[in-house]
């Protein structure tokens, strides 16, 4: 498979983690400018947190931290990213709807996905603040062993022998457990959901042999996909990622017509948050997704910056969650 040079170089390295991918395909002289002044009006009484709700190294830990230190920069204080893993993602959310009101606190959310009754969501508990970005997953299976020449082979086994054939993801209700499930709805496959609690966990499943295949985003995987650790089936966009991963088909192409999904994220806070500090917060986060540091970190990934008001992003998750709800009822994975 033909290799960019920035995954050539991880693949060289000692260690293969998102880390080192972020390292890799973010590090330029302008990460290095100067701590912005502090916008007038802002408080300054204690640092921001940033909760993510799954362990470092998945997708949503990646994005945030590297959003983390540009606001840091931006607002000229000190902004935390704290890793509060649990129930795929509601243990983080229902500490940023319990947190004070004061705008210090946010979350980063994954979508699209199915949250469990009872959990915080947009309009119950929280309250949006601005997108992230929206990119890919891929589907990898590990190296050893002989694996399947390519997409339709995997497929061929998994109907000849549906025991033998299990898929990772960073959790249940997830966006890689909706992209799995429309995989066995398109494939007329029963490959069995095996939930972990983040994505560098089920990276650690597929690389070590514990499953045979993991649905993720691209991003984590990508210095493993370089090393020849994990070979990439298929990704979920509509596209190929040109950057990265040039030789690896879409769905579509591999045989599944109708096939594509993508993952998003958003920044929330509490639902009593000021508006006033709402709106300061969309402003710096949509600059910071939308600068040019950001843009080209992001575009090695698959991933596009998403950028709005607070207003399209209730819109836009609102017309995902209809989407995906209505697939997962028909699956059977959600009531």
């Amino acid at each position: 498979m033909t290799m960019p040079v920035f995954l050539r170089r991880v693949a060289a390295g000692a260690k293969f983690s998102a880390f080192a991918v972020l390292a890799a395909f973010a590090a330029s002289p302008s990460t290095a400018a100067p701590r912005g002044a502090a916008a007038a009006g802002w408080p300054h009484e204690k640092p921001m947190a940033w909760i993510v709700g799954f362990p470092p190294g998945g997708t949503a830990d990646t994005l945030t931290r590297r959003a983390a230190v540009l606001l840091s920069r931006k607002t000229g204080q000190p902004v935390v990213v704290e890793n509060r893993a649990g129930a795929s993602g509601a243990v983080a959310v229902q500490a940023a709807a319990s947190a004070a009101a004061d705008g210090y606190t946010m979350v980063t959310m994954a979508g699209p996905g199915i949250d469990a009754q009872g959990t915080p969501a947009l309009g119950n508990g929280l309250q949006p603040v601005a997108m992230l970005a929206k990119g890919p997953m891929v589907l990898v299976g590990p190296m050893a062993n002989a694996p399947p020449a390519d997409l339709q082979a995997l497929l061929a086994e998994a109907r000849r022998n549906p025991k033998a054939w299990s898929y990772a993801t960073s959790g249940t209700g997830t966006p890689q457990h909706l992209a799995g499930e429309l995989l066995n709805r398109l494939a007329g496959t029963s490959i069995l959901h095996v939930p972990y609690k983040g994505g560098a966990q089920a990276i650690g499943g597929v690389v070590g042999g514990q499953v045979p295949l993991a649905m993720l985003g691209v991003m984590p995987l990508l210095p493993y996909i370089a090393s020849g650790k994990v070979k990439a089936y298929a990704v979920t966009s509509a596209s190929r990622l040109r950057a990265t991963l040039p030789d690896v088909p879409t769905m579509q192409e591999a045989g599944l017509a109708d096939y594509d999904i993508s993952q998003w994220n958003l920044v929330a806070v509490a639902e009593k948050v000021p508006s006033a500090r709402v709106a300061q917060l969309n402003r710096w986060i949509n600059e910071i997704m939308t600068s040019r540091e950001m843009k080209e970190a992001l575009r090695v990934t698959g991933c596009v910056p998403l950028e709005g008001s607070p207003a399209f992003v209730s819109s836009f998750v609102r017309a995902e969650d209809e989407k995906w709800r209505a697939f997962a009822r028909a699956v059977g994975i959600a009531n």
